[in-house]
């Protein structure tokens, strides 16, 4: 399989898999999964209401496939969704920490672009 088909089913496993555990620990907020298959671009927003009564809606994680590479355009999680990529397999080479700007990058062990 093509490096590039195997990371779009990667960051669909991993974003569909958090999705999943998301909703089992609140059914009040939804965890929406977007796979923009054809341009490459995934993200997993929360949309719904806490349980205190506040709204809650935003972006916790963006991911695009560029060039043959996964950028992380927004990372909200606690763990970072980079080392959940390299477990899966992706090449650190093959991840752009795209959240920092390129002279922060090249700090990192992850790709610069």
């Amino acid at each position: 399989m093509e490096p590039v088909e195997q990371y779009r089913k990667a960051v669909q496993k991993l974003l569909s898999d958090r999705a999943e555990r998301s909703q089992r620990s609140n059914s009040q907020v939804e965890a929406q999964t977007i796979f923009d298959t054809e341009r490459d671009h995934y993200q997993l927003v929360y949309v719904g209401w806490r349980r205190n009564g506040d709204r809650d809606y935003g972006c916790l994680i963006h991911l695009d496939l560029k060039d043959g590479k996964i950028w992380i355009q927004y990372d909200g999680t606690e763990s970072g969704i980079a080392q959940e990529l390299v477990d899966l397999g992706v090449p650190k080479e093959d991840i752009v920490l795209g959240f920092h700007p390129p002279s922060v990058r090249k700090l990192t062990e992850f790709a610069v672009g």
